[in-house]
């Protein structure tokens, strides 16, 4: 068992890297970033980069839409 932060909440896995983390909790690797104790992973290392007890994950969520030259919604 590992212990991690995941957002800023307490997390308990059995995984032992970024993508299967990414996996039990079901989501797209493709659609979020990822920040390991204040540094960014680059989504192809996912699958080979380890967590350890102990660990502050961030995972930030894409998301779309609005008006791409103003701004706007």
């Amino acid at each position: 068992m590992i212990r991690l932060e995941v957002n800023g909440e307490e997390y308990v896995t059995e995984q032992d890297t970024l993508a299967h983390l990414l996996k039990e909790l079901k989501i797209v690797p493709g659609r979020v970033a990822i920040e390991v104790n204040l540094k960014v992973v680059k989504r192809n290392i996912f699958e080979h980069y380890s967590l350890k007890e102990g660990d502050s994950v961030e995972i930030v969520y894409f998301v779309g839409g609005g008006d791409k030259l103003s701004g706007k919604k």
